[in-house]
């Protein structure tokens, strides 16, 4: 169940590990208020990393793409599964060692700020292999790093995302790459991004802080990630997760806390009593789950989500979420 909360999050935790896409932007659009609330939470002296599994640009191209959208950002504060993934070939590899990259210029520098040097050659001899997304990625590119992969080189890939955000809608991620190299050298790779644990410890020596909190709108990587790290988390409905998701959500892969966007980092987390929270009431019925009142947009949810698991964690059955329809829509800036 969700845990309260009697001061901001922003007070409570000093580091925000922020998802981007579904979180701080959707598309080329930042989610209304994103950018106030993520000022308020800087203004409370909680420190933001922005934390992305996209492996294709650089933290410079990032923060230059977060600044454009009114928020302030140093490159330093950006982590991707780049770094992270040429971090764990550094641990494994001597200084100078040249790394087949699968991949574009995101790896690229990755790698080059750890001491290794990416080839895309199997003339020059590499000792590894790395793979992340890269839309321009060519298949011989795809063809000689398999090779390499079944002779049995280490292999690290930045994620394993099945998707990736296009113009046109998703599109086939890294996932998809890395599964077909996988099938060929039957073989599978060591993961650098979420939802496994590197990408979270990387963004914890990078930016620092004691009290890390993990954002994100997804369940299988923000989330199941931040619990895979024995990191508490916030889940916010501006992404992809929407009500029939969460409602069936099981045991052990639940977020400490609910909000319908950022604002939730600079406000205090109550939880639902009797079924009831800020003018809210929510309670399932012959396994259909029916709320009613009025309030804040913040408490929906957190009434929503607390009817819901307790009806499944009982009966072992998600409840009929179709009755009810989402109100309003996110916050707006205080």
């Amino acid at each position: 169940m969700l845990r309260p909360c009697g001061e901001a999050l922003s007070s409570a935790y000093d580091l925000a590990l922020l998802d981007l896409d579904g979180v701080v932007y959707v598309g080329s659009q930042a989610v209304p208020g994103a950018p106030e609330h993520l000022a308020q939470a800087r203004k409370a002296g909680m420190h933001l990393a922005f934390v992305t599994n996209n492996a294709s640009r650089p933290p410079s191209a990032v923060a230059e793409h977060l600044t454009e959208l009114g928020i302030t950002v140093k490159s330093t504060e950006v982590v991707t599964a780049a770094q992270a993934a040429a971090r764990l070939l550094a641990e494994q590899l001597d200084a100078g060692a040249r790394v087949y990259v699968i991949g574009g210029v995101g790896l690229y520098e990755a790698l080059a700020e750890q001491g290794l040097v990416p080839v895309q050659s199997i003339e020059e001899q590499p000792v590894a292999v790395v793979s992340g997304y890269h839309p321009e990625v060519a298949w011989r590119t795809v063809i000689d790093g398999a090779i390499l992969v079944k002779r049995g080189l280490p292999w690290v890939a930045a994620n394993t995302d099945a998707t990736v955000p296009t113009p046109h809608g998703p599109g086939p991620g890294n996932g998809v790459l890395v599964g077909a190299v996988a099938r060929f050298a039957e073989r599978t790779p060591e993961v650098a991004g979420k939802p496994e644990s590197p990408l979270f410890l990387e963004t914890m020596l990078r930016v620092g802080g004691d009290r890390p909190l993990v954002v994100g709108d997804r369940l299988d990587t923000d989330i199941e990630g931040a619990i895979r790290t024995g990191f508490d988390s916030l889940l916010v409905m501006t992404g992809v997760t929407g009500l029939d998701e969460l409602v069936s959500l099981p045991t052990g892969l639940r977020p400490t806390y609910i909000a319908a966007d950022l604002a939730g980092l600079s406000a205090n987390h109550d939880v639902p009593a009797d079924g009831a929270l800020g003018g809210w009431w929510a309670g399932v019925r012959d396994g259909v789950l029916t709320v009613s009142g009025e309030g804040d947009l913040h408490d929906w949810w957190r009434v929503v989500a607390e009817a819901a698991w307790t009806h499944l964690d009982d009966t072992g059955r998600p409840v009929d979420a179709s009755l009810v329809t989402v109100p309003g829509s996110v916050s707006q800036p205080a």
